[in-house]
């Protein structure tokens, strides 16, 4: 029988949910959103419906990182071997 892995130890903040929300606002796919933070697509889900941080402002369009898709944890790795 298989186990779960253990939790990743990343939680999202307030103001991390405000990125979030800023995030959803410009067009940013759930998956990439997760992938920028490094938590499930469920969590953006949580923000996005008023379940997590539901006070949380969206933040304005010059606070927010680059709109992705980002490079994951792999392909960094193979380009940091490859210099």
């Amino acid at each position: 029988m298989a186990t779960r892995a253990g939790p990743s130890g990343l939680k999202l903040t307030a103001s991390d949910a405000a990125l979030v929300k800023g995030m959803l606002e410009r067009g940013d796919r759930h998956h990439d959103i997760a992938s920028f933070f490094g938590v499930n697509q469920g969590r953006i889900a949580e923000i996005k419906e008023g379940s997590r941080f539901p006070d949380a402002e969206s933040a304005e369009i010059d606070e927010l990182p680059p709109k992705g898709p980002y490079l994951t944890p792999k392909v960094a790795w193979i380009e940091n071997r490859l210099n």
